[in-house]
């Protein structure tokens, strides 16, 4: 695609005025239509690339030359005026003389009262993470005015002092997410209300996403029951330049309003009220996001996107180079010599501060290619880049990023969302690791809403566990970004001075399901949420996580062989197991798990405690032979037999996992059609072909089904054996190309070679799938009546069943096979159980329903227990993405109950899911997350049976019994451990063992 014409500007002379001359042009109807289209394709990939909009035509910019009839005369004050500014030119953004004396915050509210944190274990942020502080930190008027041991000189002299016991708990600065689009993509996303991508063009350095900050985000608050209370509101990425990014803190401010919530406003932001900085306040840092590669596609290539970024960039030198000659001459005092006022422009002012360093980039870049792109923009015009974010193969290349002008950029990165569009294709688990090594600062971030930024720290226990040494992790959520935007002098750090954004743990913040019992922003609460009469509201944190061992940072695997192989292999190691047909014995096995005779899966052998062992146990031993159990327990150490031993030292053997809800088998790269089984019909957009003789375009996944994926055999290394597939994709994740009537699912063994190979199809049909849901935020679609009315047609029979559809509906009606609906709608889960009464009233049957997605379920669950509904919760820890999904209910430390827990005491059978495939690996940490929510509510078989039982229940999934289920061999752990490590498979239906 060539770019659109984009003019950068008439050449002015160095030493004149530049005025900017905004030309009026018309939107044609087509421009309005591909507007509409790009901020549909917007969301439509938002898990997949930040907006790909279409290329529309921007202002078209002029510089006037106009020639000075009448000579400048400067007085005393205009002398003055440009002076001070060529001064500011040469100033250095650095932390104010004496910040951390201060006696109160610039954010202080008054009526704020003090509070003293006792009896905490204090990760500073200091050291690369290493400094730890026991004993307390007192808050006062927005600051930390002590740490460690406080003296009782201090302490009394504090009036209103609130006093919280930490008892040994963990406190951290609060973290601080380096790239989030809260309140520019606002949830739930609505059309009115999507500002973070602008389609004006490809280098728009002047727009400022503080212009579009919804302060009404539900996302705050749900930000900061996960710990964060600061974030950098980026752009998205789209343009080569999207705009001006902002630091901010996520309270609500007295005011409420968004310009309130900055950290450190740059001064030319001309805040109402603001006090004059003077002329001796040192400057402050500006923000700026940047991006290259495929998302800037609606502009061209990259060799478009890099001559636009340095056609910029020469315009800005052009600028500061007549600055710099005006203020030489100013300063010598030749003011004969000027004839106009200072050369400026405001479309190019950023980009002449970013030339004198003023500025702090995110440079969002994946590829290599990119990454050296960006290295040599910033040596040819002497730049520096702060940070580069998702960066996929930077690990791939850390000497070329060594080379960027001015220092090494930070890398700020996903842990394990990979694969997701092309760039991301190599990306690895491993990377963290690897940069951190060769000294590169590691960052981890969520791109709010891609990740729910509530779960920040939960990037930074998978980097744990993936190799980065636990201070280094801890850091990358809240040091090391507060110094990639230059604000260490006051957030992401404890001490003296600071901040007062304070986080106390439950657990380890390295630990898995790690909540924060509260929250201070600026040393006010904010966690637990105040209840509007003032007083705290009381949630149950942190049951089930008693005792020590949570308290620690947990163990980790030792991953050096596979870190070693994906460097070797650029990030594409081979995946597949290593096949043996060996008889195995495994020794120091703590517990193994089997399906029973009842089909539910249990403990079939724990190891007996004994205080004479350092783990306090008494381990046994399993014996395999062509890939079935012979013998487990303590009496197979004294079979005689040929073996090949392995030690498990403290691990388990248990079925391997099952994964829903994703397109996993069904494509290789998200967003890469030729990779995947690609658009299929939609009766309700569309007329179905004749060809295909069937008016509702029933398909099979099956028939799409391609072995061998990477996300399919991480998922298979990660004990996640099983997969059900299918078309459904919900309405807001697929837009206007959502499928109602998606088709059939099926069941397949991750680890397959191909679908001849024996046991590789578990079931070619599970159940019939269709989605519903309100229409898409930006275009109308088919309304939900329509939907039901065309559902409740097809359950009453008046399609033929000579056709795919009306076989299938008919199946559905009777109970033959599941009806799985992909909706979230509370009232139209409410409906959708009426239309199933009327169904089985007129049908004589009983349906087998069940409900995918489900988010405000939890509303309904009396009513669809007593429907016998099944639930599969997708995904299982809600986020209010749409309308449809705004009433969750988030868990603790907002709420006591889960979604989960609600459905699971009014007996609803649940499963659980997920909705990229890439997510299919974490399966393991995903349920025990849920189960740890539950304040010790679900028990560890509970919480297996979620991903495992309950959902061959939920689907009628049938020949996966104890003959056919596959077996996962753990070292170091259970499967719901952070700190174990899947090693083997055990497959019976090919009499053999997989070891990876």
């Amino acid at each position: 695609m060539s770019s659109p014409n984009h003019e950068l500007g008439e050449k002015s002379p160095s030493h004149r005025p530049y005025a900017l001359n905004l030309r009026q042009y018309r939107f044609s109807t087509l421009a309005i239509c591909l507007s509409i289209a790009a901020a549909t394709t917007l969301l439509v990939y938002l898990p997949i690339q930040w907006g790909l909009v279409g290329a529309l035509p921007g202002p078209n910019f002029s510089v006037r030359q106009e020639p000075y009839h009448n000579p400048f005369v400067f007085d005393a004050t205009a002398k003055g005026i440009v002076l001070s500014r060529c001064a500011e030119f040469r100033a250095t953004p650095i932390p104010p003389h004496a910040f951390h004396l201060r006696e109160k915050s610039d954010r202080y509210e008054s009526s704020t009262n003090a509070t003293l944190i006792r009896n905490g274990v204090i990760f500073t942020g200091k050291d690369n993470g290493t400094d730890i502080v026991r004993g307390d930190i007192l808050l006062d008027k927005g600051v930390i005015r002590g740490l460690g041991k406080i003296s009782r000189r201090v302490l009394d002299s504090i009036e209103n002092l609130a006093t919280v016991d930490a008892k040994g708990g963990w406190v951290t600065p609060g973290l601080v997410d380096l790239h989030t689009h809260l309140g520019v993509l606002s949830t739930p996303i609505l059309a009115g209300a999507i500002d973070f991508n602008s389609a004006k063009g490809p280098i728009l350095p002047y727009l400022r996403t503080i212009d579009g900050l919804n302060t009404h985000d539900a996302a705050y608050e749900l930000a900061m029951a996960g710990g964060v209370t600061s974030a950098q509101i980026l752009p998205g990425s789209s343009n080569a330049i999207g705009g001006q990014a902002f630091m901010i803190k996520l309270r609500k401010p007295r005011d409420r309003s968004a310009s309130s919530m900055l950290i450190e406003p740059p001064y030319n932001l001309r805040l109402p009220d603001s006090d004059d900085p003077g002329d001796d306040a040192p400057f402050r840092w500006r923000y700026l996001k940047q991006a290259c590669g495929e998302n800037l596609i609606g502009y061209g290539n990259r060799m478009d996107s890099m001559w636009s970024y340095r056609s910029a960039y020469a315009e800005a030198l052009k600028i500061k180079l007549a600055q710099d000659q005006y203020c030489a001459r100013a300063e010598e005092g030749l003011w004969d010599m000027l004839d106009g006022p200072l050369p400026d422009d405001p479309r190019w002012e950023m980009l002449v501060d970013v030339l004198r360093g003023k500025v702090k980039i995110s440079s969002h870049c994946y590829e290599a290619v990119d990454l050296d792109a960006m290295v040599r923009l910033s040596n040819e015009f002497q730049f520096n880049i702060a940070s580069i974010h998702h960066a996929s193969e930077a690990y791939l290349v850390p000497s070329l990023l060594k080379q960027m002008w001015g220092g090494v950029s930070s890398v700020a990165i996903f842990a394990t969302n990979h694969r997701y569009k092309r760039e991301a294709f190599r990306g690895s688990e491993f990377a963290a690791r690897i940069l951190a090594d060769e000294g590169i600062p590691v960052v981890m971030k969520s791109d709010h809403p891609v990740i729910n930024s509530r779960y920040l720290i939960y990037e930074a226990q998978q980097a744990h566990y993936f190799g980065l040494p636990p201070g280094l992790a801890l850091a990358a959520v809240t040091s090391t970004p507060a110094a990639t935007a230059g604000l260490s002098h006051r957030i992401g750090v404890l001490e003296e001075g600071f901040d007062a954004d304070v986080v106390l743990w439950d657990s380890h913040p390295l630990q898995l399901g790690a909540t924060p019992r509260k929250v201070w922003i600026d040393g006010i609460l904010q966690i637990p949420v105040p209840l509007k009469s003032g007083e705290e509201n009381h949630v149950q944190i942190g049951r089930g996580k008693e005792g020590d061992k949570w308290q620690q940072v947990p163990d980790t695997p030792n991953w050096d062989l596979e870190r070693n192989l994906t460097i070797a292999w650029e990030g594409l190691p081979p995946l597949e197991g290593r096949n043996t047909e060996k008889t195995i014995l495994f020794t120091n096995v703590k517990e193994v798990w089997q399906s029973s005779l009842n089909g539910r899966t249990a403990r079939i052998f724990a190891a007996r405690q004994n205080s004479g062992r350092a783990d306090n146990s008494e381990l046994g031993s399993v014996l395999v032979g062509e890939g079935k159990i012979i013998c487990a327990g303590y009496a197979c150490a004294n079979v005689r037999i040929d073996a090949v031993t392995k030690d498990l030292c403290g691990g388990s053997i248990s079925p391997g996992l099952m994964t829903f809800g994703s397109p996993i088998g069904l494509e290789e790269i998200a967003s890469e059609p030729s990779t995947a089984d690609g658009k299929s019909y939609d009766a309700f957009s569309q007329d179905v072909p004749r060809i295909m003789g069937d008016s509702g375009a029933v398909v099979r996944a099956m028939d799409g089904l391609m072995f061998g994926t990477r996300n399919a055999l991480t998922a298979y290394r990660s004990g996640v054996t099983l997969a059900i597939s299918s078309l459904a994709r919900p309405i807001y994740l697929s837009g206007p190309d959502a499928h109602i009537i998606s088709g059939l699912s099926v069941v397949f063994r991750t680890g397959a070679a191909h679908s001849m190979q024996r046991g590789a199809v578990i079931q070619e049909v599970a159940a019939l799938h269709v989605v519903m849901g309100n229409p898409y935020p930006t275009s109308r679609g088919v309304s939900v009546s329509t939907q039901i009315a065309a559902i409740r047609r097809l359950l009453y029979g008046w399609e033929s069943t000579e056709t795919e559809t009306g076989a299938w509906f008919k199946k559905a009606a009777e109970g033959v096979v599941p009806l799985v609906i992909e909706v979230d709608s509370l009232d139209i889960m409410a409906n959708l159980l009426r239309l199933k009464l009327d169904v089985e009233d007129k049908i004589g049957s009983r349906m087998r329903m069940v409900f995918s997605g489900a988010t405000e379920a939890h509303l309904l669950a009396k009513e669809i227990s007593d429907a016998d509904v099944g639930v599969i919760l997708n995904p299982i820890r809600s986020f209010p993405m749409a309308w449809d999904q705004r009433r969750i209910l988030p868990g603790p430390p907002l709420t006591n109950d889960t979604a989960l827990v609600t459905l699971l005491s009014h007996g609803v059978v649940v499963g659980l899911g997920i909705r990229s495939a890439w997510e299919a690996r974490n399966t393991r940490f995903d349920v025990k997350w849920a189960a740890l929510e539950s304040n010790g509510r679900i028990s560890d078989e509970e919480a297996y049976t979620l991903v495992t039982d309950n959902l061959v229940d939920l689907l009628g999934i049938r020949g996966i019994g104890d003959d056919m289920n596959d077996l996962v061999a753990f070292e170091g752990g259970s499967m719901f451990d952070l700190a174990s490590k899947p090693i083997a498979v055990i497959s019976p239906v090919r009499g053999s063992v997989d070891f990876f």
